[in-house]
């Protein structure tokens, strides 16, 4: 620090007892004060700069311990350790030292175990679920389109569209009253349905009937591949006759698009179309694709030939669902993945079900076009129980109950519904008969 005593004695030997000098005196005071203050607010600006640095090499260092190999910690250690070596007496006393730290900072790299173990924390790490604000919401109706459909306020104008993986989830239907928000992050007058709200009945006039045809089966060879029938073995009519439509699986391939033999997927066309009548395959779209997840996204990409020792040591149970329609009775969007899974291992079609909405004309809509029902209990609310039941009972809906969301329960309530055994395993002792047996 700047020794100003000297200078303080010099002026006031040199101050005179007029007021002219007793100013000047003063004045020449206040500056060599005035000096000493930068000085030491300098000193503490560098000092908490110097501090900065090393919490900064200390946070990347712990980083890279945990992950060897980072790429973005590595960068900012190397980068503190040259900001280091410029403060004052750091490099004199630690230049060596901390060459030595750069040296073996950039020879860090990513071990096997260090990405097993990065994989399992994100695995198990809670997701925060998205929060929606119903508050800002406002009404439309519902118009459905081929595939997709446009939400129109009072006044009959089209506002906003949506696309069909909002659509489909909901089961929407032409006069369907919304609450939506705008998607600013599109551009094409999207928008994101918060949830169904009413219904209203709709004139005819105000919007083109639609037909479909849930469920049909894409079958034949790559490059021949054409829908004729659903998975119940009823064929595709239009207009009373027997179509043939030809799928051509180029147009729908993709990350999470794979059309093959043996997909399932959703038809629908206008029935007022003109092109019905000389070529209906012109008129008539695939709406949806229901096997797009685990096992068609595997096929797009290259597949190990070694399979995971999860699935080397799970035992198949003798059970082949033939395509029906299982609805999963969870919370929104609570362990899907992994049920939905187990529902394809054994050939059938997952379709998640909001066991959170209480709405009971919501609840009926998803439940009544399904073969079989698992409700997972740990996810549901209680209210929506009862609603499940009783729509599972009134439509002839095979029906079971999973008490915790593990593999192996909701495994054994697929095989007791399936089968017509009790929903309920509770204490009772019911054989589950497996693949090897």
């Amino acid at each position: 620090m700047f020794d100003y005593r000297n200078n303080l004695k010099l002026i006031l030997q040199n101050t005179d007892g007029d007021d002219k000098s007793l100013k000047n005196g003063l004045a020449a005071i206040k500056t060599v004060l005035q000096m000493t203050d930068d000085q030491t607010d300098q000193t503490i600006a560098e000092s908490q700069e110097d501090t900065e640095l090393v919490q900064k090499l200390i946070a990347a260092l712990t980083q890279l311990l945990i992950v060897p190999g980072d790429n973005a910690a590595k960068e900012q250690a190397v980068s503190t350790i040259h900001k280091l070596t410029f403060v004052k007496g750091v490099s004199k006393k630690y230049g060596k030292d901390l060459g030595k730290l750069e040296q073996a900072i950039q020879k860090s790299i990513t071990t096997k175990e260090a990405i097993n173990s990065k994989i399992f924390r994100d695995a198990v790490t809670p997701k925060k679920p998205i929060s929606k604000d119903y508050r800002k919401g406002r009404r439309y109706t519902v118009i459905r389109l081929v595939s997709g459909a446009e939400l129109i306020n009072d006044n009959g104008d089209v506002v906003y569209t949506v696309k069909e993986s909002q659509v489909h989830t909901l089961n929407l239907k032409s006069g369907d009253i919304v609450e939506a928000l705008e998607d600013k992050q599109n551009p094409n007058y999207e928008a994101e349905i918060l949830r169904v709200v009413g219904y209203r009945k709709l004139r005819t006039r105000d919007y083109d009937q639609i037909e479909d045809f849930k469920y049909a089966v894409v079958q034949g060879k790559a490059g021949q591949l054409a829908i004729t029938r659903n998975i119940n073995g009823q064929k595709l009519k239009i207009r009373g006759k027997n179509v043939v439509i030809p799928v051509d699986s180029s147009y729908y391939q993709g990350e999470n698009i794979h059309l093959e033999d043996g997909s399932i997927v959703d038809l629908a066309w206008y029935t007022g179309d003109i092109r019905l009548k000389k070529n209906p395959a012109d008129a008539v779209q695939i709406r949806w694709i229901y096997q797009t997840e685990a096992e068609k996204r595997a096929s797009t990409k290259k597949k190990s030939k070694e399979k995971t020792e999860t699935e080397q040591n799970l035992t198949l149970l003798d059970l082949d669902l033939h395509y029906k329609r299982v609805g999963i009775a969870v919370g929104d969007n609570q362990n899907e993945q992994m049920l939905e899974g187990i529902v394809q291992r054994y050939n059938g079609i997952p379709i998640p079900i909001n066991a959170f909405d209480g709405k009971k004309k919501a609840m009926e809509r998803q439940i009544k076009d399904l073969d079989i029902v698992i409700l997972v209990t740990a996810f549901a609310a209680h209210d929506s129980t009862w609603n499940i039941r009783e729509f599972s009972s009134k439509y002839g809906v095979k029906f079971a109950v999973s008490s915790s969301k593990g593999y192996q329960s909701f495994e054994r309530a697929l095989y007791r519904a399936a089968n017509g055994l009790p929903a309920y395993e509770g204490n009772q002792t019911i054989e589950y008969k497996t693949k090897n047996e």
